[in-house]
């Protein structure tokens, strides 16, 4: 009986030390943002944006702020909106519907906005984000700061989102060197021409008159080099 009496303010000590371990936060605020760099390793693109040709991944607003909250909370870590500096543009026009006129308008709103990131040993940091939203009501700015939160966020603790792009995974000596080819002009050029000696002379009577255009005549024709040379002296070089 006494042996297991001591036993069990063994395991209970044991399991306390154990907890202790567990809820063991970083002690300053580079050693937290090093431990939510650490946990998250990347997020999923889950997210369809737009629909058709037009369409893209993106990464959601809510996942972001879950998997990156939770692990910041682990951390001692919290985020707060600052300061936000907006940008609007309001454009109107006018559209016919079944003969009706109506008034139509697009809000594109832009937000650089400052946070502070603080942690719970009293260190903080300010970051920035950029965001921009479009909408015809009254949505654009809240879209505008929920971009900007969000891409805070991924670049703060450096997260990727999606699979890596062919350009990244690969090396450039990897990569097999396209064959070179002749240039597009060289390829569609066609072949020039020949002028028989009798032609040549009826061609600089008809350049001697005003009637055709020596550039014409070596642009158009595969002339003899001294034809070439004769009309760049007496009739190109005045």
């Amino acid at each position: 009986m006494e042996n297991q009496s001591k036993a069990a303010p063994n395991r209970a000590a044991a399991k306390k030390a154990d907890h202790s371990a567990e809820i063991k936060r970083p002690a300053n605020l580079p050693q937290a943002i090093i431990q939510v760099m650490r946990e998250v390793k990347g997020i999923e693109k889950n997210l369809q944006v737009g629909a058709g040709n037009n369409s893209y991944k993106g990464v959601a607003d809510k996942d972001v702020k879950k998997i990156v909250g939770d692990a910041m909370e682990r951390a001692g870590l919290c985020i707060l909106p600052i300061e936000i500096i907006p940008s609007v543009k309001i454009e109107r026009w006018e559209e016919i519907w079944n003969g009706q006129a109506k008034q139509k308008q697009s809000i594109f709103t832009e937000a650089l906005c400052r946070y502070e990131l603080l942690h719970e040993s009293g260190e903080s940091k300010i970051i920035q984000g950029y965001g921009h939203g479009v909408d015809s009501q009254d949505k654009s700015a809240g879209k505008a700061t929920t971009y900007a939160l969000k891409y805070a966020l991924l670049y703060a603790f450096m997260i990727p989102t999606g699979a890596i792009d062919d350009a990244d995974s690969l090396h450039s000596n990897d990569q097999a060197m396209p064959q070179k080819i002749q240039p597009i002009a060289k390829q569609h050029q066609p072949k020039k021409k020949a002028l028989t000696e009798s032609q040549y002379v009826k061609a600089l009577q008809a350049i001697e008159k005003g009637e055709y255009d020596p550039n014409s005549l070596i642009k158009d024709y595969d002339l003899k080099e001294e034809w070439i040379k004769e009309i760049n002296d007496n009739y190109l070089k005045k």
